[in-house]
């Protein structure tokens, strides 16, 4: 969240554009130094929330991107029901082409933050043999497989998801699409990991292929859905037409093809797909996968999700879902692309 002074800040430019910094400094309801002023708004456009324009006597308003960057607190978000939220709840459909097109959603302290951390993961693994790595990625894909299935509901442990991954044997009590669904994952990693390049440049029918993969032997659904979906704890209701779902798609893949930054691209697919539920179910782990897959083609560390607690990642796509904001799924982004390159490499 942003702090009391932050807040107010935001709140002065909102309701004067194109002030300057001695305005905000004379009237603003809280009593700061112009120094502290001056150093807060440069800490505001850093985090693309403020724009300032002007040479000399620099004018500021509040960035396009802040109503998608701006920090929200999930706690005190969720405090409402959900019929007591006000969202927006239905597909916008400016928000990829125009909005998201426009948005840089890292600041350069986080950018910079990530790129320290691979280029730590690229020294580990030129210190590790061939074989080492290999355990190593063995060892995140179990991870993922059991945590990407977790949080869709599967009851299989950690650990017996490795014994069904590594030595095919069930756990007594699951059902057999648990299983499935675990050894769907895997096989999916395992494709992307022999086929690198297989989605780039990133296209439907390679999302389609990943999907394809995680819901095979399941009583899913198999390609484009043309029906309507619910989504459970939102009144958020996804595309309903399969055209407009296959122009979403196409959408999201011109938007992540003329990015350069591959932490963006990772980004965006995690929280896109699962917006757009292109698919009558698999979505978010279609997400994950290709996620992923966008960062092991371009070299970069994957992420298992293994420390996400479900229910805050299911909340934190509400958030997006429901106000196009993406701080909440950025600060999960983050954080397990920090814990993968400290506990895997």
């Amino acid at each position: 969240m942003l702090d009391e002074r932050l807040t107010e800040i935001i709140k002065f430019i909102k309701e004067h554009p194109n002030c300057t910094s001695k305005e905000l400094y004379t009237d603003l309801s809280v009593t700061l130094s112009y120094a502290t002023v001056k150093r807060l708004i440069k800490q505001l456009v850093s985090e693309n929330l403020v724009c300032s324009t002007g040479e000399g006597k620099h004018l500021y308003t509040i960035s396009p991107s802040y109503e998608v960057l701006h920090p929200i607190d999930l706690a005190e978000y969720f405090q409402k029901e959900i019929d007591e939220r006000s969202i927006r709840n239905t597909y916008q459909f400016n928000l990829i082409k125009d909005v998201l097109k426009k948005v840089k959603p890292f600041t350069s302290e986080e950018l910079g933050f990530l790129n320290d951390l691979q280029s730590t993961f690229e020294k580990n693994k030129e210190s590790l043999s061939s074989n080492i790595y290999a355990k190593e990625m063995l060892r995140l894909a179990i991870d993922l497989s059991w945590k990407s299935s977790q949080i869709e509901g599967n009851t299989y442990s950690l650990l017996e998801t490795e014994r069904l991954l590594l030595e095919k044997e069930t756990a007594s009590g699951k059902t057999k699409d648990e299983a499935i669904m675990l050894l769907n994952h895997k096989d999916a990693l395992d494709f992307i990991q022999e086929h690198p390049d297989y989605l780039s440049p990133l296209t439907i029918h390679g999302i389609e292929d990943i999907h394809q993969l995680l819901v095979k032997g399941l009583e899913v659904d198999k390609g484009i859905r043309k029906h309507r979906v619910g989504i459970s704890g939102t009144n958020y209701k996804p595309l309903d037409n399969d055209f407009q779902i296959r122009e979403a798609l196409q959408d999201l893949c011109d938007l992540v093809n003329t990015r350069d930054n591959v932490f963006e691209k990772a980004l965006m697919l995690l929280v896109l797909i699962s917006y757009i539920q292109a698919f009558s179910d698999g979505n978010k782990r279609t997400a994950r996968i290709v996620c992923n897959a966008i960062l092991l083609e371009n070299g970069y560390c994957p992420i298992s999700f293994r420390t996400i607690d479900p229910i805050e990642y299911k909340k934190a796509l509400l958030l997006f879902y429901e106000q196009n904001n993406l701080s909440a799924v950025k600060k999960m982004f983050v954080e397990q692309f920090e814990f993968a390159v400290k506990n895997y490499f």
